[in-house]
This record gives structure tokens, C-alpha cells and sequence, in this order.
């Protein structure tokens, strides 16, 4: 198929009906009526020889073709709405502009205190807010402009998304520096399994591979307590017996604070990348380059 062959307006109408996934949506925020989306989408499916998207009660979704389309679409529009704006300017001493990161609570205890020291001098007017990364439909409100950057460990996110490296960091163990094994230099997965544990499932990360591995690896825990986060990890070690695997940027971040202790784990654990995660339409979006340049002058390793 050659260009000529396609209205590219059509292809706008392709876009947004990935991200809204309603005709009234679409209609909306083109200021189109619904029957011009209609015909738009009939004359799309005409072109391509594909259904495109299919009615179901999640809306419209999309067809394997239609996804083979979804990134090499909103990338090629986002280089045209970069193109035709390069002109616009983003001026973080003068800006107001708020933006919106996707983070984990891990996420806001590590970067949100470097982050909002450096925007205090450089950015006075600019505003963050944070969103977890299971309260929005991650990809569907990036492409909508409602989460400029995610951070953190998202293997989901592949389709019309760009990313960065920002850091790799290991897990290690962390417990209360009143704990009996905070004399020990070492721990050794004797004191591991004997020990009482914390365990954090953090839905919507890739935090709990963790767990499958060292199930693979026939490591048994005696798991005390279980919770959804890691925010309140810090309060309950310290006054508990019971020890958690984490982060190691986490462990430096909050030891000192609660009065805690951390030593290389003792299960051969991988890992983990910690990337900055942003959508196609955006990418050369002048803020969000800004944001993103802050965010990799200040955490990226290399």
C-alpha cells in the first residue's frame, strides 16, 4: 500500500480509537460527530482488509493487526505533531506546567526527594504528581497524555513505548539493626530460611519474579506478614523479628531513618532494571524531553 492510497487523516481516527477504544470518545476529542468516526473506521477497515477493532464489552478492541499497527502509527505521529511544533518552546524558570509520573511507592521514596529539590531551583513552577502504576491502565494513559513518564520495573510496557535505562540495582535483605542476625557480616541462606519474613506483593511491578525464582530454587520462607507495598516496610521492621527482601536502593534509602540494616542476600537473585518509560506520541514533546533529561542527568548510571 502506498500513501497516496490512505486519507492520513484516517490514520488520526486509528490512533485515538487505540487509546479511547469508544466511538463517542473519538468523536469527542476530534470534534467529529460519532457517524463521521464510523465511516472513518469502515473506510480504514476497507483499506487494510481487516476488522481493525472489534466490539466487546471493554470496548473497542483491537485486532492482532491492528496492534502490528499501533506503534509504527503513533510514532509517525508523533514525529508530524513534533515537526509541525517544533517551533514551541519549553521553559522549565517560567513553566507551570504539571506533569504526571507513574511510580511505585518505592518510586517516590527514592526520586521524588531528589526530583523536587532540583525542579525547586530550576523549575519553581513546575508541579509533580505521582499515580501507581495499577491505578490507570499504565499504556492507555500515556498514549492519552494523562502520565507523561513512567518509572520503575514494567515489563508490560512494549507497544509504542520508548525507554530508558536508568539504573540496575540487586535485592538484598533488610532487617532492624536490633535484629540477632545484625552481628553477623554475612547471611547465609541457613539464617534465611530460619528466619521470619515480610513479604511485599506489589501487583502491577515485576517486583514479584523475585518470589518465582526463589520458589524455583526450592527456598522455603516462613512468611509472617504479607502486604501490598512497600511504603510501611520501614515502621514494621523496626520493631519486628521479621526481615524482607527489597531493593537495595530502597535499603539505603530508608535504613538510616528506621534504624535498620541490610546484607547481601544469600539467593542468587538477578538484577533488576529500573527504566524510564515514556510514549511515542511524546517523544519530542520539549517538556517532556526536559523532565526526561532531568530525570536521566540525575539517576541514570551511564
Amino acid at each position: 500500500m502506498e500513501l497516496r492510497d490512505i486519507d492520513l487523516n484516517l490514520l488520526l481516527v486509528f490512533d485515538r480509537m487505540l487509546a479511547e477504544k469508544r466511538v463517542s470518545a473519538v468523536a469527542e476529542s476530534l470534534g467529529l460527530s460519532q457517524p463521521a468516526i464510523s465511516n472513518a473506521l469502515a473506510r480504514l477497515r476497507r483499506a487494510f482488509g481487516d476488522e481493525l477493532f472489534l466490539r466487546t464489552a471493554r470496548g473497542m478492541e483491537p485486532t492482532p493487526f491492528a496492534l502490528s499497527l499501533a506503534e509504527p502509527v503513533a510514532y509517525a505521529m508523533g514525529t508530524l505533531h513534533g515537526a509541525l511544533n517544533q517551533q514551541t518552546v519549553f521553559d522549565p524558570a517560567t513553566s507551570t506546567r504539571s506533569f504526571t509520573l507513574a511510580m511505585t511507592d518505592i518510586g517516590e521514596i527514592y526520586f521524588a526527594p531528589v526530583l523536587m529539590e532540583v525542579l525547586s531551583r530550576a523549575a519553581p513552577g513546575v508541579t509533580i504528581s505521582t499515580v501507581r502504576n495499577t491505578a490507570v491502565n499504565l499504556r492507555d494513559a500515556m498514549e492519552a497524555g494523562q502520565v507523561d513518564i513512567a518509572i520503575g520495573l514494567l515489563p508490560q510496557l512494549k507497544a509504542s513505548i520508548f525507554q530508558r535505562r536508568l539504573f540496575k540495582q540487586r535485592y538484598v535483605c533488610l532487617f532492624s539493626a536490633t535484629h540477632a542476625l545484625a552481628t553477623k557480616p554475612k547471611l547465609t541462606l541457613k539464617d534465611f530460611c530460619a528466619a521470619e519474613h515480610l513479604l511485599v506483593k506489589a501487583a502491577g511491578t515485576g517486583h514479584g519474579q523475585v518470589d518465582e525464582l526463589m520458589a524455583a530454587q526450592g527456598v522455603a520462607r516462613r512468611i509472617r506478614l504479607t502486604v501490598p507495598h512497600f511504603v510501611a516496610i520501614g515502621h514494621i521492621l523496626r520493631s519486628t523479628p521479621m526481615i524482607a527482601t527489597v531493593p537495595e536502593r530502597l535499603a539505603q534509602s530508608i535504613a538510616e531513618p528506621f534504624g535498620l540494616v541490610w546484607r547481601t542476600h544469600p539467593v542468587a537473585l538477578p538484577q533488576i532494571a529500573i527504566n524510564a518509560f515514556w510514549h511515542a506520541r511524546f517523544h519530542r514533546d520539549p517538556g517532556n524531553q526536559w523532565l526526561r533529561g532531568v530525570l536521566f542527568d540525575r539517576f541514570a548510571d551511564t
